[in-house]
């Protein structure tokens, strides 16, 4: 089963009560789709401000955690690919194929995946 991989920018948009993006959501868990993305995402968009939104979003998603295996695995994707964000690599790097990752940066996380042979789909937000 392919999963919903979200970055900061489907985070942020969530926050912001984009209704698209929240279309997604909804329609994700209706359909049993397992949510993911992971803590460093999760410290790019967390304020500490009321974002109640982002609150209610994120009990609906799994938040992995990054190890140093994966942070091993990450420097190399970024060696290969010539990119620098260790937050959109490891996005990547937890994928699998045929997962979708929304986000509002679909170029650098294209490249990413070419680098890391992945096949899934890059959906903008």
């Amino acid at each position: 089963m392919s999963r919903m991989l979200l970055d900061a920018g489907a985070l942020i948009a969530l926050d912001r009560h984009d209704r698209p993006m929240w279309k997604r959501l909804a329609g994700a868990r209706r359909d049993g789709t397992p949510l993911l993305t992971h803590v460093g995402v999760v410290g790019q968009v967390w304020r500490g401000r009321r974002q109640a939104r982002l609150a209610q979003a994120l009990r609906a998603i799994k938040v992995q955690p990054l190890d140093a295996s994966l942070g091993r695995s990450i420097g190399e994707l970024l060696g290969a690919s010539g990119m620098d964000d260790v937050v959109d690599a490891s996005l990547v790097l937890l994928s699998r194929a045929g997962d979708r990752i929304y986000t509002s940066d679909p170029d650098d996380l294209l490249a990413l995946a070419v680098a890391a042979e992945r096949d899934i789909e890059i959906v903008l937000v």
